[in-house]
């Protein structure tokens, strides 16, 4: 019976990922060509025999949707962003940047971007109120009672779902993102994409650093057996690919298929099972702003407190503090440079915080 457990695994992970892929739709990207980077990191995994799979990721998306202003821009910082990280995932030196910057300054950047997303949830909640805050305070309730995150996506998505069909709400999505066709969206370069880009990747290690090694514990392994360099240079080829035909970035995620009986033929089958098609349907009915809950408690509980636990306790306190402001406020990318010019640079010059 194991390949009901792995079914059973893989459809619980789509079933969470449904709402991500309704925002990247919200967000302009073009489903088809996304389908793609899931059969290319699935065959990867299969050859490979990683058990760490890729979705739709809040976080990113929500990172990109905020520094991108058009379809174009957001491409564009996509692909920049997974050519760095397909560098350094090439060259192995994502342990050496993290381990450069220390775990104290990489979770201050971490604790910053639940504060972005909880800034996004509002915002979200006060462009469409009706849906925005019925979600937010669906997601709060829920999440009290079960202290699950997949119960607390269904029911603040379905929830306002429903209440959004009783109101006849219907959008009409621009054609490039339905469409079977592949269509090229030549990346344009400026300082705003550079450092969008930028944020982006130093996103994006601090969640293959944490995301992947959770999906790899899962397993039970006395050996954590997820590659961190494999992992980052499958996802930025799929990126790579995917942002020059307008789809949405697939970044690494923590997945329950990983505790599966076989996690690596779970993880493909939850790769195969979103090439499906199905998302443009519901992107019709359900309201981009459904998310809004998700992401409001993703970034205040579950994100933030941890993280600025491990980034406020340690000889590099303030410095962390001032890594995760700058993180919140600005950008991850600012966030993290801001971190590594105090850790390094005072010492240099005699001074210290």
């Amino acid at each position: 019976m194991h390949w009901l457990a792995d079914l059973l695994a893989a459809i619980g992970v789509v079933l969470n990922g449904i709402p991500q892929g309704i925002m990247a739709m919200s967000l302009g990207f073009a489903v088809f060509p996304t389908a793609f980077s899931f059969g290319l990191v699935g065959l990867i995994n299969g050859v490979a025999s990683s058990v760490a799979p890729v979705s739709f990721q809040a976080e990113s998306l929500a990172l990109v949707g905020h520094l991108g202003h058009d379809l174009r821009e957001r491409s564009s910082i996509i692909f920049l962003g997974a050519s760095l990280m397909f560098v350094i995932g090439l060259t192995g030196t994502l342990p050496l940047i993290v381990h450069s910057l220390g775990n104290q300054l990489m979770a201050a950047m971490m604790a910053g971007v639940g504060l972005m997303l909880a800034k996004i949830a509002l915002q979200m909640a006060h462009e469409q109120p009706q849906f925005g805050w019925l979600s937010i305070g669906l997601a709060g309730v829920t999440y009290l009672i079960s202290k699950d995150l997949v119960w607390t996506i269904a029911v603040s998505v379905i929830g306002t779902s429903c209440y959004a069909a009783t109101t006849h709400y219907r959008v009409a999505l621009p054609e490039h993102v339905t469409t079977r066709k592949l269509q090229f969206v030549r990346p344009q370069f400026s300082f705003k994409i550079l450092r969008g880009a930028l944020s982006l990747a130093c996103l994006n290690i601090g969640a293959n650093l944490s995301y992947g090694l959770i999906t790899g514990q899962m397993t039970g392994q006395h050996t954590n057996p997820v590659n961190l360099n494999l992992l980052t240079s499958s996802q930025a080829s799929a990126d790579l690919g995917t942002s020059l035909l307008g789809g949405a970035p697939v970044e690494t995620i923590i997945s329950a298929t990983a505790s599966a009986p076989e996690p690596v033929i779970a993880g493909i089958l939850m790769m195969l099972i979103l090439l499906l098609g199905w998302l443009p349907k519901l992107g019709k009915v359900v309201p981009s702003t459904a998310i809004a809950g998700f992401l409001f408690i993703l970034g205040t509980i579950v994100i933030f407190p941890e993280n600025a636990t491990t980034a406020l306790h340690g000889s590099l306190s303030t410095v962390a503090g001032v890594t995760l402001v700058v993180t919140a406020l600005v950008d991850p990318f600012a966030g993290l440079m801001t971190g590594a010019l105090l850790k390094f640079g005072l010492p240099l010059i005699g001074l210290g915080l």
